[in-house]
């Protein structure tokens, strides 16, 4: 077996585990392995790169559910998440959306700064190559929209999501983060205004497959052996 020469942890919500937009309340799909953003990225990235998908329907960043339960707090599990795959070259944190439901009440600079709580955690980690901390770029999820069988649940949370992005990229900036902002590859679809159909998976896979092989300095996409960061 090939030795792996960059491991990249995806941490993210329902749009990383790749729930399908739901008409129902009960509908639980999920898209097909490889269509979803996780598994087109990495197609197009080197093949003794390993991804390693985390994702959690209904992650926040920081913040306890009330309804759902604690055990939807991505602050709680990072930690043991990156212990368990380290050493971790890079992380992709792609969070925001739960952070805008109605219950918790947060602006978009408090989502933001929850994920930088994130950040940080990450960076004051030893789980990335030779006991360092791994390497971070953030991703601004997609904006939602207040339809469907989650309109209520999401109240106001259009506008929130519309402004996160500018937000999200201050974070980025002051911490040295890689960023990109996936409101510029794909919408979320209309059936719920949440989730993602699987063209949208499509185009996140290969922006962040661009972002990733940027930022870890690798010369060309699939078919390469290895890469070193800038």
């Amino acid at each position: 077996m090939a030795d792996i020469a960059c491991t990249i942890l995806c941490f993210g919500d329902s749009n990383t585990h790749g729930t399908v937009p739901m008409p129902t309340i009960s509908d639980k799909g999920r898209h097909a392995k490889p269509h979803r953003w996780p598994n087109v990225m990495a197609a197009a990235l080197p093949p003794d790169w390993d991804v390693i998908v985390e994702g959690h329907p209904g992650r926040t960043a920081v913040w306890d559910d009330p309804i759902e339960g604690a055990h939807k707090n991505g602050a709680r599990l990072i930690q043991a998440i990156l212990e368990t795959h380290r050493p971790v070259d890079l992380v992709i944190l792609m969070l925001g959306t739960n952070d805008l439901k109605a219950r918790f009440g947060l602006s978009a600079s408090d989502i933001a700064l929850g994920i930088q709580r994130l950040v940080t955690d990450i960076f004051r980690s030893n789980c990335g190559p030779d006991a360092m901390a791994p390497d971070i770029i953030m991703a601004a999820p997609v904006a939602v929209q207040e339809v469907g069988i989650f309109e209520d649940i999401f109240a106001g949370a259009a506008k929130r999501s519309i402004e996160l992005p500018r937000h999200l990229k201050e974070v980025a900036y002051r911490h040295g983060t890689g960023f990109v902002d996936l409101n510029s590859v794909t919408n979320v679809d209309p059936i719920d205004g949440i989730h993602l159909s699987k063209d949208a998976h499509a185009a996140i896979g290969a922006a962040m497959a661009h972002a990733v092989a940027e930022r870890l300095n690798c010369s060309h996409m699939k078919g390469a052996s290895h890469a070193q960061r800038n």
